[in-house]
């Protein structure tokens, strides 16, 4: 299923940088929209799940679809290279002698899923011996800061520009200002014009989403509540994730309880979860729109002393621990750390004048119970990332935190 240029507006992503520090996913804020808040906010009739979201596009959520089942093409072993139904660019006229000085004009690394990324990226760098110079300016979650930031990039002589921008529209007339002096990459968060060469990103929000409500569609008997847990309204990753769910849960035998923000804080999604215990007695699933926080969800049915229902969570180690010691029954969808390595790999490509496609879809994996064991990395820190594709750089585990 091809993407077309448009979509640069509506970025999959790990969350924008209005999230709190635990949050872990990585998208553009946009502007709030209305949107199913709990079980009373605009309900529907039948299944509780509300009003669909003003982000949701129907193609958008059938190409995620789609992509979801298709076979990516590259290296079976580094899926960081792989691309989802490729359409590739001609890259001949940036080909240029090396070595290479590539910029890197970053939105922040004020949460977790950034960190680890972050540490990736440069681990990558450090691989290429054509990389003479790496230029990263971080803009510390401001829009301003990161526009001029691009700016002051553009004098100094970079070779080729990498952009994981702030917010879309905000960051939009700055990197269409790049793009005619230097390539530009753009990665994690899209903007509004198609002038960069290449974006990468991983499938989407609405392939995380509905990843994880058809588990709990298979997994929880008809006519069981379903708490949905979800961080912060008006962000685009996690509007299409929870956009495809409410798709799920509405063919569904299912009710959604409630929809509850838990702004991503641990101590409110606890008790967020242990109120619905009372109030219903019984929770039969527990769907997240982010994992951050799902070790404190499972801690509130363990204190509540009730079995610890179907629930999805992500790729950080401390829920895969908690997942596997309590075995529970659960799922991960992600959104890879892995990414943060596509970028620099491209912008050699394109220095090189080959091609690299359009819109770079990666593959976005689903830890399974058959997966858990192998995702599951002793001695690494709670808030790391499984899926950081980091194992094969020079300084793991080390500079990821971990002990060998």
């Amino acid at each position: 299923m091809r993407t077309p240029s448009r979509r640069f507006l509506t970025v999959a992503a790990l969350i924008a940088l209005t999230l709190p520090a635990a949050a872990c996913t990585s998208d553009t804020p946009v502007p709030a929209v209305t949107t199913a808040t709990s079980s009373s906010a605009a309900a529907a009739p039948d299944k509780g799940t509300g009003a669909q979201s003003k982000f949701f596009v129907q193609a958008d959520h059938d190409a995620q679809m789609a992509m979801r089942k298709a076979e990516p093409t590259g290296p079976a072993d580094k899926p960081w290279e792989q691309s989802i139904d490729p359409e590739p660019v001609d890259t001949a006229a940036y080909k240029k002698a090396g070595p290479y000085h590539l910029c890197f004009s970053n939105a922040a690394v004020n949460n977790p899923w950034r960190q680890v990324g972050w540490k990736t990226m440069q681990a990558e760098v450090a691989l290429h011996k054509e990389i003479a110079r790496f230029t990263a300016l971080d803009a510390e979650g401001k829009d301003d800061k990161q526009i001029s930031d691009i700016a002051e990039l553009q004098d100094k002589g970079c070779d080729a520009l990498i952009v994981s921008p702030n917010t879309t529209a905000t960051l939009t007339p700055a990197v269409s200002g790049a793009c005619p002096k230097v390539p530009v990459i753009v990665f994690d968060r899209g903007v509004q014009t198609d002038c960069p060469v290449t974006f990468i990103k991983p499938i989407g929000g609405y392939a995380f989403g509905a990843e994880a409500a058809e588990f709990l569609v298979g997994k929880v008997p008809a006519g069981g509540k379903i708490l949905a847990l979800r961080i912060l309204p008006g962000v685009d990753v996690l509007e299409t994730r929870w956009s495809a769910a409410k798709v799920a849960f509405d063919k569904s035998d299912l009710q959604v309880v409630g929809v509850e923000f838990t702004d991503g804080d641990a101590a409110k999604t606890k008790s967020i979860v242990s109120d619905y215990i009372q109030r219903h007695g019984k929770i039969d699933g527990v769907w997240m729109d982010a994992g951050a926080t799902a070790v404190a969800a499972v801690e509130a049915f363990e204190d509540a002393g009730q079995p610890v229902p179907p629930i999805n969570g992500e790729d950080q180690q401390d829920f895969l621990k908690k997942w596997s010691d309590a075995k529970l029954t659960a799922i991960a969808p992600t959104y890879p750390t892995y990414q943060w390595r596509t970028p620099v790999i491209a912008a050699l490509k394109i220095l090189k004048g080959e091609q690299v496609p359009k819109v770079w879809n990666l593959p976005q994996p689903t830890i399974t119970q058959e997966t858990l064991a192998s995702r599951l990395t002793p001695g690494m820190p709670p808030l790391h990332y499984a899926l950081c594709g980091c194992e094969d750089l020079p300084g793991y585990p080390a500079k990821w935190g971990g002990t060998s």
